[in-house]
């Protein structure tokens, strides 16, 4: 299904949040959409490939590491999200392997790139409220994302999107 942010924004003004620029896209699609599942971890992505190994069923994975520059998502990671059936992957942090990233469908937001990844084996949490870049980010909210940005609705939003955009 084809949609707009923008026109999103139009729509539900005040419904709407949306994301503070600086994340880019390095993913193989530029505009997806799915309910969230939220994922916090400190400088491991175990967390992230376990729950990659899930059945997808289009959701969208929003990762917080605070930012920390090491990377987070790479190519292998993006062959499993695709393989399981992810829609796509925002992380408030940084990825690498983009030379092969921006190849596979699935869409991939981040701060930017960074070719280190880290080997500290710290727990993650899995299904918490997240809250960076102005957004608040909950499980089963909506997550849409296109060349304009990256925007948050409720599910009750969504639902009358889809009666009206989709």
């Amino acid at each position: 299904m084809k949609f707009f942010t923008a026109d999103i924004c139009d729509e539900c003004r005040e419904k709407v949040q949306v994301l503070d620029p600086g994340y880019k896209s390095y993913g193989g699609t530029t505009s997806c959409y799915g309910p969230i599942q939220t994922l916090k971890l400190q400088k491991n992505n175990s967390e992230l490939i376990a729950l990659l190994k899930e059945e997808g069923h289009d959701r969208f994975i929003v990762v917080d590491v605070d930012g920390a520059y090491e990377a987070v998502v790479g190519e292998n990671l993006m062959k499993l999200a695709q393989h399981n059936g992810w829609a796509g992957i925002l992380v408030n942090g940084y990825v690498r392997d983009i030379h092969v990233t921006t190849t596979i469908p699935v869409g991939l937001w981040a701060l930017g790139t960074c070719p280190r990844k880290s080997f500290e084996n710290n727990p993650g949490e899995r299904d918490i409220e997240l809250v960076f870049g102005g957004v608040t980010f909950k499980n089963g909210d909506f997550l849409l994302a296109d060349r304009d940005g990256i925007i948050v609705v409720s599910p009750e939003t969504m639902a009358s999107l889809q009666e009206k955009l989709f």
